[in-house]
């Protein structure tokens, strides 16, 4: 993997969604997780150098300048999910859930396990009710990144709150605990849904 591509996907990281009540928490270090059909990429600099500006322009809530900027980028570089991933998320910022989607689905085309985006697309469907959906895209992000704690915890709210499924929620919220289990949240809720199993 070349050190532009590996900086690339490190970078999405910035500006990555993880929530499980649909506010907006930046986390770092979570889209390094690569697909193996693109770890040969090489990315043009003057592309990385707009993708860069693009992640700053969403950090600073200018949206609509980063997705200019992001359709530039993907213009001349259509093989990589990450800038379709910043775009969506935006769109999505924007209020414009249905090219967040579009844009997802686009990062998916190009890798189907991607996590980044198949945990987008999970909020993005439970924010419309489309929870089988919502449950779907989660459990492709585990399937091909059993370490990704983003989708693991946000299945779990998912079946918890949303599909009232406790016993997939226990699953996924221990999951997650056993990763992290310095997380006193997510601790709370296991001891919640248990109480309600014994029920």
């Amino acid at each position: 993997m070349t050190a532009v591509l590996h900086k690339l996907f490190i970078i999405i990281s910035c500006v990555m969604l993880f929530s499980c009540t649909g506010s907006n928490v930046m986390q770092g270090g979570d889209s390094a997780l690569l697909g193996s059909n693109l770890s040969y990429i090489d990315v043009d600099s003057d592309v990385e150098s707009d993708f860069n500006s693009a992640v700053v322009l969403i950090q600073q809530e200018k949206y609509s300048q980063a997705i200019d900027v992001l359709k530039s980028v993907i213009e001349r570089e259509q093989r990589l999910p990450a800038p379709y991933v910043n775009l969506a998320i935006a769109y999505n910022r924007s209020g414009n859930s249905k090219e967040a989607e579009a844009n997802l689905i686009s990062a998916l085309k190009l890798d189907i396990g991607d996590p980044v985006a198949n945990n987008e697309l999970g909020l993005l469907y439970r924010k419309a009710g489309k929870f089988k959906a919502a449950h779907t895209a989660y459990s492709n992000a585990i399937r091909q990144h059993p370490d990704y704690l983003p989708a693991k915890r946000n299945l779990g709210v998912l079946c918890d709150l949303y599909m009232h499924d406790y016993q997939c929620a226990l699953e996924q919220y221990e999951a997650y605990l056993e990763q992290k289990p310095d997380d006193s949240t997510v601790a709370i809720w296991i001891a919640d849904v248990k109480s309600r199993l014994d029920k």
